[in-house]
């Protein structure tokens, strides 16, 4: 079950809800047939849940979304991209530990 903390994300509303955020926003760029995003998507729920009002946690289903897997030349999935005002501050390709990925979101914080 994922965490109502998730953030869906889509071509649409991708700079309103990502670029334009106060808060640093991670996104994961995942499909549904994609094994190592389904094995990385529970941790995805326990930080979501641990960073709650400080940053944000989103995913984007590549499948349903090409335009901004496109622009930011997402090649393999899960890729997690870590924005901060805006810009792109980190990256992680593949499947991320828990550690690795809440190491990226606090040095956004």
């Amino acid at each position: 079950m994922a965490s109502e903390k998730i953030v869906q994300v889509s071509d649409a509303d991708f700079d309103e809800k990502v670029l334009k955020n106060s808060l640093p926003v991670v996104v994961d760029f995942w499909a549904e047939w994609c094994g190592p995003c389904r094995m990385v998507a529970p941790i995805l729920d326990q930080l979501a849940e641990e960073v709650d009002q400080k940053a944000v946690v989103a995913k984007m289903n590549v499948d349903e979304n090409k335009q901004t897997p496109t622009q930011f030349n997402i090649n393999a999935i899960p890729t997690m991209i870590f924005f901060k005002n805006g810009k792109e501050m980190a990256r992680v390709v593949g499947a991320g530990s828990k550690d690795e990925i809440k190491a990226k979101i606090d040095q956004l914080l």
